[in-house]
């Protein structure tokens, strides 16, 4: 019996198919243009359709549309509904450019203050911090009276670092850059020496051993008067030592100059050293500033910068850096105050950082306060005043103050204005409200520290950001303070 595979091989044996013949050429030219004419009219017929324009439809064309609308990214513009739009009306797309690096911006005309840092470094033997600021100078120039300041805060002093607590301020740095915190070791190093001294810091210099010396030598040395017989030692390992005797000026290059202002083997160590350091500054100036020099540095400023701004950590612009530089030419040596606090202004003390016994200085603040007036006003201390309490002290700056209201709350500022009356302030008046605000903000038209600090522990005012300084001789309040709604729950009761 046969199966059904059987039967379909019989079958297949009966076919005939029928013999392939080989196409003329004529039959491949004709076929080969058929199938080019084919995939063309697809082609026209896609295109035709997406980008189909006699009648309304939804959707995005293709951006090889013709008149397609098309963004920097490649893709089309359309509204809410998904239809491109002109965009012959709209602005230019703006440049993707880098973002430009902000620094703060000074007027030219207020009074600025910098503060020099000195690392340790990591290439001195025997250094087991790198990066504490064992040089802290700050330094304040007032555009208005033609005055200017130097201020040496010893490595030792212990002070609130902020976030952090107590502990020497020359460790400051090191925490803002171990913490990664915004602004790093010159951020945090700045508000702390800010907070310490109670003036407002808006710039830093830190300059490595290379640049300085390198700068020195650019300059041609400086030239110093020595007081005193010194052996010092540039390098630290007793192979170039050379003397500096008594007395009268000595020149000194760029590794000398250093060596000369890092010595404490003196009496009086770090105090010694602070001034020897601001000697170098002064001497420093002079050589700049001399005819001779001054107009090929301006010239040649930014060639400068750019040449050692490895070497040179900096918020400060190259424009405020210039300004700054023109304005300190016309300040004589005789308004160039000098200040170093010393061990009259402190009290010693041992404590434990980092498992080790650390000696320190604890601020005595009267005196302190004494020398900063000395250096950062230009009538001098308030004192014997001085030794007194923040309200007696806020007393005798006499103080003209306005006081706005920044707050939807009524009558807030003449509350506010009685309130400070009470407490011996002189309040001059009320001011225009600028808009509401939640943070008070006080802002300071002449130095009235004292006013000033007891202003901000009584509004509460945390954030440098609070206070702006606007030196203006003419102006007829020295602080305004605009009230905001952080102090509407504070204000005392019966006012």
């Amino acid at each position: 019996m046969k199966t059904i595979l059987d039967v379909l091989k019989d079958s297949l044996k009966n076919v005939k198919f029928p013999k392939l013949q080989r196409p003329s050429v004529r039959q491949m030219i004709f076929w080969g243009v058929m199938l080019v004419f084919t995939v063309g009219l697809f082609f026209f017929a896609r295109s035709f359709t997406a980008c189909w324009r006699l009648t309304s439809l939804s959707g995005i064309p293709p951006s090889a549309c013709p008149g397609a609308v098309v963004d920097p990214l490649g893709t089309p513009i359309v509204n809410d509904k998904g239809t491109p739009v002109d965009t012959s009306s709209l602005p230019p797309t703006p440049d993707l450019a880098a973002p430009v690096v902000q620094y703060p911006q000074w007027d030219g005309g207020s009074r600025i203050n910098v503060v020099f840092f000195g690392l340790r470094g990591g290439d001195i033997a025997g250094e087991d911090c790198p990066q504490c600021t064992d040089t802290i100078i700050l330094l304040t120039v007032d555009p208005v009276t033609k005055t200017a300041g130097m201020l040496s805060i010893p490595r030792d002093m212990w002070v609130n670092i902020p976030g952090f607590g107590f502990s020497r301020i020359n460790t400051a740095w090191t925490d803002g850059e171990g913490a990664k915190l915004p602004g790093g070791g010159p951020g945090l190093a700045m508000k702390t020496v800010s907070q310490f001294i109670g003036v407002p810091v808006q710039y830093y210099i830190q300059v490595d051993f290379e640049t300085f010396v390198s700068f020195i030598n650019m300059i041609g040395g400086i030239d110093i008067y020595s007081d005193e017989k010194l052996v010092l030692d540039p390098i630290g390992s007793g192979t170039d030592k050379f003397v500096i005797t008594c007395c009268g000026m000595r020149h000194l290059d760029g590794k000398r100059a250093l060596a000369y202002a890092r010595t404490r083997k003196t009496s009086d160590g770090d105090v010694d050293r602070a001034k020897r350091q601001q000697k170098v500054i002064l001497a420093v100036r002079d050589k700049v500033f001399s005819p001779q020099y001054f107009p090929k540095l301006m010239a040649q400023a930014p060639q400068l910068y750019n040449m050692f701004s490895a070497g040179i950590r900096t918020n400060m612009s190259l424009d405020d850096a210039l300004k700054l530089a023109v304005l300190a030419k016309d300040i004589s040596i005789e308004n160039i105050k000098q200040g170093v606090i010393d061990n009259s202004m402190v009290t010693f003390g041992n404590v434990t950082l980092g498992g080790q016994n650390a000696s320190i200085l604890k601020p005595i603040p009267d005196k302190i306060r004494v020398l900063r007036d000395l250096v950062f006003t230009s009538g001098g201390p308030v004192s014997p005043i001085a030794q007194g309490d923040a309200v007696a002290l806020m007393k005798a700056d006499g103080a003209r103050v306005v006081v706005a209201n920044n707050t939807y709350t009524a009558q807030l500022d003449a509350r506010t204005a009685n309130f400070l009356i009470a407490q011996g302030m002189n309040v001059v008046g009320l001011g225009q409200p600028s808009g509401v605000s939640d943070q008070t903000t006080v802002v300071i038209y002449s130095p009235k520290l004292y006013a000033l600090r007891y202003i901000i522990s009584t509004f509460g005012i945390a954030s440098s950001n609070q206070i702006i300084f606007k030196n203006d001789p003419a102006s007829p309040m020295d602080i305004e303070i605009r009230i905001g709604n952080n102090w509407v729950s504070k204000i005392p009761a019966g006012y």
